[in-house]
């Protein structure tokens, strides 16, 4: 699976933040889910367009 996330991205986020080398592993993986949900959402409403109301 690809990478989702931008390591650097979430670091300037949480600037006054550490954090863990596992973060991003558990990140990435609720973001993918999000996307596999938002897709289904979509597919289910007979459009081939996800969009911010599936989220």
């Amino acid at each position: 699976m690809a990478t989702l996330i931008v390591q650097s991205a979430v670091k300037e986020r949480l600037e006054d933040q550490n954090v863990s080398a596992d973060f991003y592993d558990a990140l990435d993986e609720e973001v993918g889910e999000l996307l596999d949900d938002a897709a289904r959402r979509a597919e289910d409403n007979d459009r081939k367009t996800v969009q911010s109301r599936d989220l």
